[in-house]
């Protein structure tokens, strides 16, 4: 502390130099901390602690205080600024963050097209990890999917077969980058085909659906083509932007499901191109996905 004080030799008063006051108040120590958080990027709490010379338990209020406010994001054992955020690519804690509604919604509507017996793809995702966590009213199905937290996201009762794409994996994302297919012991390659891919991305545009990663694209894009039908899961903050890599044009998908209805020109790209719209809206009153016919 950089403390200048004189103290009464019997139950005196401190008096504190304006920066040290300033740590020491709540307000003003939120007020330093968040400076700290932009500049810095990313932070922990056990440093946090140490350079503002409180408890890990204060700073952890802070933080969540800072996080409701708005001023940053809470990750497992530290915080990220909102500058941060704005790189297109993100560590999977972060982005678990961010639009947890809207994302919750998403996965009740796309949970509901999943036919109980079906075969589905999954992409890695943090949208998509919410849909797996929301079969669990389902029944017998096989799951195919490159993410590596959806297999403990499933509730065991409602699968009968779990998959996991091979490749390499990115740490960022929990996801591995490879071809979508398998092998037999023989090393031929097995044909695989599913009856629903749930493909999360980064974008939506008129110009159709985008993501970040090249390779990401590539496996998503080789996903919708091994699929009967595909629904495209994307949160309305990813309307009207264009990433790095193509994985699809609009028609490429027979849904679009999302938390709102989107702005006017992307709502009339859809419908020239046949792309059903699933919002909480278009829901209300639609009967939900019963037992696949055999």
């Amino acid at each position: 502390m950089i403390a200048s004080a004189t103290t009464a030799e019997m139950g005196g008063s401190v008096t504190l130099d304006e920066e040290d006051r300033q740590r020491r108040l709540p307000a003003g120590r939120k007020a330093q901390l968040a400076a700290y958080v932009a500049e810095a990027g990313q932070v922990t709490v056990s440093a946090l602690a140490e350079r503002f010379g409180v408890s890990i338990d204060t700073i952890r209020r802070d933080l969540d205080q800072l996080s409701a406010d708005g001023v940053l994001v809470r990750t497992y054992g530290g915080a990220v600024s909102q500058a941060t955020l704005s790189r297109v690519d993100r560590a999977v804690d972060v982005r678990l963050k961010m639009e947890e509604g809207e994302k919750e919604k998403i996965a009740v509507l796309a949970a509901s097209l999943v036919k109980d017996g079906s075969i589905i793809m999954i992409n890695g995702g943090t949208t998509t990890l919410a849909v797996a966590r929301n079969l669990r009213n389902h029944r017998d199905l096989t799951v195919v999917t490159n993410s590596l937290l959806v297999p403990p996201a499933l509730q065991p009762s409602a699968v009968r077969d779990v998959y996991v794409f091979g490749g390499a994996v990115r740490t960022l994302t929990l996801a591995t980058i490879g071809p979508v297919s398998f092998r037999a012991s023989d090393g031929s390659e097995l044909d695989i085909s599913c009856d629903l891919a749930l493909i999360g991305v980064g974008a939506v545009s008129a110009a159709g659906y985008t993501t970040s990663n090249l390779s990401e694209a590539a496996m998503m894009r080789e996903m919708i083509s091994r699929s009967a039908r595909v629904a495209i899961l994307a949160d309305s903050s990813k309307f009207g932007r264009r990433l790095f890599a193509q994985v699809s044009e609009l028609g490429g998908a027979d849904y679009l499901v999302t938390d709102s209805t989107p702005p006017p020109d992307l709502l009339d790209a859809l419908a020239e191109n046949e792309v059903e719209l699933i919002t909480p809206e278009t829901a209300e009153g639609a009967p939900e996905a019963g037992p696949d016919p055999q």
